[in-house]
């Protein structure tokens, strides 16, 4: 029987697993929620957050599988409320999501997994976390405790910027998410994104990928939800990835299930490689973006039959096969981002040669007379891949300047750190 699949969502994340999933021999009927200009063909007009009309829609049309994209639905409960209906549903419960939804509940359980992180404090005064920030001296990082879209983290290079950022972050706008404080060291070395799929007890990792934080060029300006991709990163082996799944994934995956809340999902470590070995920056509980986009171009095996085999407790038997080429997603903003952007902007996408690259839809919408505008921040995940880094960086710049989007700002050195 052909099966029918839901994704919930409406980014360039949502829109590589769905170009992906549809790939699927097994998958006859597919749905996005709410989706973008670029899954138009499956899209159904129901809200990420709207929990109760998701649960009824998979009802209706007898749903085989759910997948969840972005983190907040998961930290509202969908998976929970799914599973009570006796549905089937990848992601975590809503416990087991507080590994991002609150980053010193994160630290909690890092700290009984022995997981090596970085040093860090909780304050719920910010004078207090002032005084601290002072002793401790910069560089040093300032985290918002809950969810704030990719805008809640300041890595402060000297003491004047970390002291505003307490401002910043515990003033209010930010709501509950500001309310606590995590004030942490400032590691130094490479950073790298390692999505692995958990069942609850066993973990396999996806291909690495290096992310790109700041909106500028050299790591400049500031950060974002992901202003581009590129897997694999070179400095990464399978000696450290060995050692990431036994020091940091396992570990937590053993405290979280003896805590009763096992994990089962997208374990998403954001790790910096020090000179003492990997170390945890924060986890994220589902599918990164614009990580997704680079890991399903480069995937071979089924999403779907992966992805199955998780929500079975089947992980310890996968063996993922994937592409041995260089993948590199550049992300297209709409000008402003991450500050104040216009919305409704015209673009016109050139032909793309399939066989070496495919262009993500993020926050685009069709306009009531059917034209390409963008509705959101990041607009565009343009991916492209080679036989190598220079290769993929090639393609992909060149098909970016194909895009006619008037004012897009994206970064030029997507990939450079690479090199």
């Amino acid at each position: 029987m052909a099966k029918k699949v839901l994704i919930v969502g409406n980014g360039g994340r949502e829109h590589a697993l769905a170009w992906k999933i549809a790939q699927s021999p097994e998958v006859g009927k597919l749905y996005v929620a709410p989706g973008n200009a670029g899954t138009q063909e499956w899209n159904v007009a129901i809200a990420a957050t709207d929990i109760p009309g998701l649960l009824e829609f998979a009802q209706k049309e007898g749903i085989d599988l759910t997948i969840v994209g972005p983190e907040a639905p998961l930290t509202l409960g969908i998976v929970d409320a799914f599973q009570k209906e006796g549905l089937r549903i990848f992601g975590p419960t809503q416990e087991a999501a507080r590994l991002e939804g609150s980053k010193s509940f994160a630290k909690e359980i890092m700290e009984a997994a022995g997981v090596p992180t970085a040093q860090s404090r909780v304050f719920s005064e910010p004078e207090q976390a002032k005084e601290y920030i002072k002793q401790m001296g910069a560089p040093i990082v300032l985290k918002a405790d809950g969810l704030a879209a990719g805008k809640g983290v300041i890595v402060a290079m000297d003491l004047d910027t970390a002291l505003t950022a307490v401002d910043e972050l515990m003033d209010g706008s930010l709501g509950e998410s500001g309310k606590l404080l995590l004030v942490e060291e400032y590691l130094e070395g490479q950073e790298v994104s390692l999505l692995c799929l958990c069942d609850g007890e066993h973990a396999v990792a996806l291909v690495p990928v290096q992310d790109h934080k700041r909106a500028l060029d050299g790591d400049l300006g500031l950060n974002t939800g992901g202003m581009g991709t590129y897997s694999p990163p070179p400095f990464w082996n399978p000696e450290l990835e060995e050692e990431a799944l036994r020091t940091i994934v396992q570990p937590t995956l053993q405290v979280m299930k003896d805590k009763g809340m096992p994990f089962q999902g997208v374990l998403f470590a954001g790790l910096m490689l020090t000179k003492d070995g990997p170390k945890t920056l924060e986890f994220n509980v589902r599918f990164g973006d614009p990580e997704t986009q680079v890991v399903m171009a480069r995937m071979e095996s089924d999403l779907f039959k992966v992805l199955w085999a998780c929500t079975e407790g089947q992980v310890e038997n996968l063996k993922l096969a994937w592409k041995k080429e260089t993948t590199l997603c550049i992300v297209m903003a709409a000008p402003g981002y991450p500050l104040a952007y216009a919305k409704g902007i015209p673009i016109t996408l050139p032909e793309v040669p399939a066989q070496e690259s495919v262009i993500f839809h993020a926050g685009t919408a069709l306009s009531q007379g059917g034209e390409l505008q963008s509705s959101g921040g990041r607009v565009l995940g343009v991916t492209a891949w080679g036989d190598d880094l220079n290769q993929a960086r090639q393609l992909g710049y060149a098909l970016v300047e194909k895009i006619n989007f008037p004012g897009a700002h994206y970064r030029k050195d997507i990939g450079v750190k690479g090199l």
